[in-house]
């Protein structure tokens, strides 16, 4: 049986926290990739439409540079890292207790997405 190919993208330095952002990639994992588009594309959260064209992105490459069906590809590991975080320094922040001071912190999120084709199953004689 052949090896099954895998398809990879990344999306660095997208300003949503990566919590925000792991809650819209939990909802497609393991999807086929047609699904999880069409699920992306109805989702009210700000991190779906990153995740949408990041997939939509992959699903592309696959086609173009492998020549693979995109019916045939489905999400095997998608995962969101954290990325580099800005601190609004020296006036954007709160005062804490004692005395101290909190700086806002902005997070980013690097997206990975990994597809993968669906094993072919063939039936033949028993």
């Amino acid at each position: 049986m052949a090896e099954a190919f895998e398809v990879k993208a990344k999306a660095r330095f997208i300003p949503i926290s990566p919590r925000k952002v792991r809650l819209v990639v939990d909802a497609v994992r393991g999807v086929g990739a047609q699904e999880a588009l069409d699920k992306l594309r109805f989702m009210p959260q700000r991190a779906a439409e990153p995740v949408f064209k990041l997939i939509q992105s992959a699903v592309a490459n696959a086609e173009q540079n492998f020549g693979l069906e995109a019916d045939e590809l489905f999400v095997s590991r998608i995962f969101a890292d954290g990325g580099p975080r800005h601190r609004k320094a020296p006036y954007g922040g709160r005062f804490a207790g004692r005395g101290r001071f909190r700086p806002i912190v902005r997070r980013s999120s690097h997206i990975t997405v990994v597809l993968a084709e669906r094993e072919v199953v063939e039936y033949g004689d028993f």
